[in-house]
C-alpha cells in the first residue's frame, strides 16, 4: 500500500450514501478543509470506512452487499443542524437510525470491518471541516445555518476505492 499526504491508502474502500443536495451548502468548506472532498469524494454519510481492500472484492461480494443493501427500504433524511466531534464540523442527519442499521447489518455480514477499524463508535454524519481551529469551525456552522435545513432521499449504497490519487465509485446498490 502506498501512504499520500490526505492519510488515505490506496487499495482502501469505503461504504457511502452520496447526498448531492448538500453539495451548494458545503463544496466550497469541504474543498478547502476536507481531505476526502480534495480526493473526490463528494458530501456523504458514510456508512463503513474501511470497508474490504479494493484487491479482495469481487463478483461474489458486489452480489452480497446488493442483496444485504436491498433488504433496506428508501427513506428521507434532513439535516437541520451541525454538530462537532473534535477537530470536525459535521451535518447531522435525522433520522440516523436507518444508516446505522445499514452499517451494523453490513458488520454483521464483514465482521472483519469495524467502522473506523474499531477506533471510535460510528455517529452518522456529513463532514465539511476537519480543521483543529475552533474559530474557523465555530464561522463555517454560522455560515452553514442560512443553508439548513437540507433535504435528500436515500436510495442507494455506493462502494467507493482509492487508487492512491482519488477515490472514485466503484459500484451502487438500490435500497428496496
Amino acid at each position: 500500500m502506498t501512504n499520500d499526504p490526505s492519510g488515505f491508502q490506496a487499495g482502501q474502500s469505503g461504504l457511502v450514501v452520496r447526498i448531492p443536495e448538500a453539495e451548494p451548502a458545503v463544496r466550497t468548506w469541504r474543498d478547502r478543509y476536507d481531505p476526502a472532498a480534495r480526493a473526490g469524494v463528494p458530501a456523504h454519510v458514510t456508512v463503513l470506512f474501511p470497508f474490504l481492500h479494493a484487491d479482495l472484492i469481487d463478483t461474489a461480494t458486489c452480489a452480497a452487499l446488493g442483496d444485504l443493501v436491498g433488504r433496506h427500504s428508501p427513506f428521507d433524511v434532513r439535516f437541520e443542524t451541525c454538530g462537532r466531534f473534535p477537530g470536525v464540523l459535521y451535518l447531522a442527519p435525522v433520522p440516523d437510525i436507518p444508516f446505522r442499521r445499514l452499517t451494523d447489518a453490513i458488520v454483521e455480514r464483514w465482521p472483519e470491518t469495524p467502522p473506523y477499524g474499531g477506533k471510535y463508535e460510528p455517529v452518522p454524519h456529513l463532514t465539511v471541516a476537519q480543521i483543529q481551529d475552533e474559530t474557523i469551525l465555530d464561522t463555517l456552522a454560522t455560515d452553514l445555518r442560512p443553508s439548513l435545513p437540507i433535504t435528500s432521499r436515500v436510495s442507494s449504497v455506493d462502494l467507493v476505492t482509492y487508487d492512491g490519487r482519488e477515490w472514485g465509485q466503484r459500484a451502487s446498490f438500490a435500497l428496496r
